[in-house]
């Protein structure tokens, strides 16, 4: 107890900071970039730009703590995440809950006031999903909750477009569409290789309920999915060859990746899949707007 109690006088900017998730949020604020880029023929307005991403960015932050403050009991039991700072009791869950309301105020209050309505809604709608749907309940009662909860997490393109038009177009659902693919594979490819500690905590994830061999298979097939997914910006004239070019060698590649992990011959496969799934995803929206630049306009 004593332990517990110096703990708590030790948090520090860098322990709120790794509240937020950062290297999630940052990648979800590519994306909610690029959705608000393509969106336009031209340059996106510039204070749209910023407080548009600002908010989103926030609302993000405000999630990804209440994730850490509902899963801290799980956390500690977790290699990955036992470290973090609500589950090592740097930072008191009440102050992570004071923390998560202010940045999603902040964040929706930006939206209000200098963006959109429609964008605030989705925004919130989103943290929501993510904070309150999938973590509190998902998580915890299927295995099939990354995929259910995965709009969530595939909302921020769409936010993006929806910042700058003020509508909601089949263009920018199909970036949602293509997140939404993407999010299964990218994460049973973590969960293969973290698949005790998930069983350890309890977490009903995809590897433990129905074990690693149904589970790369699932990997593969979805990666099919994706790559079909991915065709569509192509077919539906949104973007040009440039993109369809990357779109292609990129998908090859997360297959190359969903078909080692099957074949069960590379140990550090999974995580090798799964890193390569973020850079897949970085490189595709960059060659998106690629595209919409220099061969789409």
């Amino acid at each position: 107890m004593t332990a517990q109690i110096a703990a708590l006088g030790r948090a520090s900017w860098r322990d709120y900071y790794e509240l937020t998730k950062p290297r999630v949020v940052m990648l979800m604020i590519l994306t909610s970039v690029i959705g608000m880029l393509l969106a336009v023929p031209g340059m996106v307005p510039l204070d749209i730009l910023i407080l548009g991403n600002l908010g989103i960015a926030l609302c993000a932050g405000s999630a990804a703590t209440v994730n850490h403050l509902v899963d801290r009991r799980i956390d500690i039991k977790m290699a990955r995440t036992s470290n973090r700072p609500v589950a090592r009791g740097r930072v008191e869950p009440q102050r992570a809950l004071a923390f998560a309301l202010l940045f999603g105020c902040a964040g929706m209050g930006i939206l209000l006031a200098f963006v959109n309505p429609l964008t605030a809604w989705l925004t919130l709608f989103s943290l929501l999903g993510y904070a309150v749907v999938y973590t509190m309940f998902l998580k915890r009662a299927t295995p099939q909750n990354i995929v259910i909860g995965g709009i969530a997490g595939a909302a921020p393109p769409l936010l993006g477009w929806v910042a700058v038009t003020g509508d909601i177009h089949g263009h920018g659902l199909l970036l949602v569409l293509i997140i939404f693919a993407w999010t299964p594979p990218h994460f049973w490819a973590l969960a293969v290789h973290r698949r005790e500690e998930y069983a350890k905590a309890d977490i009903p994830m995809l590897p433990v309920t129905h074990g690693v061999a149904y589970t790369k298979l699932h990997i593969l097939l979805y990666t099919f999915v994706l790559f079909a997914v991915t065709l569509l910006p192509f077919a539906t004239g949104m973007l040009g060859w440039l993109y369809l070019l990357g779109a292609v060698v990129l998908g090859l590649g997360f297959i190359y990746w969903a078909v080692e992990m099957l074949r069960d011959k590379n140990p550090n496969a999974g995580m090798e899949t799964f890193k390569y799934s973020i850079i897949y995803l970085m490189a595709l929206f960059c060659i998106m707007l690629l595209d919409h630049y220099l061969i789409a306009v």
